[in-house]
């Protein structure tokens, strides 16, 4: 990330019992860009199919992320959904939080799609058992899909409980009343703009920095860039091709990068040492990295 803008960001510092109810714009990301940023622990719900795998699952798990099915992942798996639900409410007994992604899906653009029931049955089944649950609305918005260095627009709105709902008169209603309310949060947190439209683009995420407070990175940047395009276009280039019609490319590209990146720095480094010696050699260690946050935070700037 090379921007991040926070609305109301007092919200990162409540306490559970709290359920976030997010949009889904960009896959995996979503979720560790807002769990990173509360200050207590935050379990979070993923589509089902990414658990298919005995190793992956496990992983997920391990990083407080539960399965969440949907009719498309078969009709067999459903009944699965009963335990996810019930390992939320227990975390919520607990004074847990839990994220949720509302729509149901994740499509990399710029609006909010109709909200899935899911939500409001995870809300409700909460409430029943007496648990003082709080939803809070949360939007997340990106510049882009497909760029490295984001800008990120991360919103959140009112927090609301059960006795604000307008019409609980009957497990259907409320349902309707809790999208309702939901819906109308989410629509003044999500910034909507058409996909072709990128000049509209570029103005809402436009950087506050002037040119001449980075223009100074110039040759460090140019440096970093140089150093680090070996690894970064041809990974861009097969992770492209393979999964840009997913919806899950910046999650890729972002795992990947994570795997990769030590093994390069450790071999510019042992590269380094074998033709320079220990003090070179630390030195690389020290400023690639640094060199690469200067190459994002110099280039263009939207």
């Amino acid at each position: 990330m090379r921007n991040l803008r926070l609305k109301n960001p007092d919200a990162l510092n409540m306490k559970g019992p709290l359920l976030i109810a997010a949009n889904h714009p960009n896959s995996f990301l979503d979720a560790i860009i807002i769990a990173t940023l509360f200050r207590k622990p935050v379990y979070s719900l993923a589509r089902g199919d990414a658990f298919s795998n005995r190793l992956t699952s496990t992983l997920l798990r391990a990083l407080n992320i539960l399965p969440v099915y949907r009719m498309r992942e078969g009709a067999e798996n459903l009944s699965q959904n009963y335990s996810t639900f019930e390992a939320c409410r227990e975390i919520f007994r607990k004074n847990g939080i839990v994220l949720i992604f509302s729509e149901g899906l994740c499509i990399n653009e710029w609006k909010l799609r109709p909200l899935m029931k899911g939500t409001a049955r995870l809300a409700i089944s909460s409430w029943e058992e007496g648990i003082p649950l709080t939803i809070l609305p949360a939007a997340i918005n990106y510049h882009s899909f497909t760029r490295f260095g984001k800008h990120v627009h991360l919103h959140f709105g009112k927090a609301f409980t059960q006795s604000d709902l307008e019409d609980t008169n009957g497990y259907g209603k409320t349902i309707l009343s809790f999208n309702r309310k939901l819906d109308n949060e989410l629509r003044q947190l999500v910034i909507e703009i058409d996909d072709s439209d990128h000049a509209s683009i570029r103005r809402v995420f436009a950087s506050e920095k002037p040119g001449w407070q980075t223009s100074w990175l110039t040759i460090p940047a140019v440096i970093g860039w140089l150093l680090h395009a070996p690894l970064y276009y041809p990974l861009k280039k097969i992770v492209y091709r393979k999964a840009i019609h997913s919806g899950h490319y910046d999650s890729i590209m972002v795992g990947a990068l994570f795997l990769l990146y030590p093994i390069y720095l450790a071999s510019i480094t042992l590269i380094t040492y074998a033709f320079c010696g220990t003090a070179l050699a630390a030195g690389v260690l020290m400023c690639i990295p640094l060199l690469a946050y200067a190459y994002v935070q110099w280039k263009e700037r939207y």
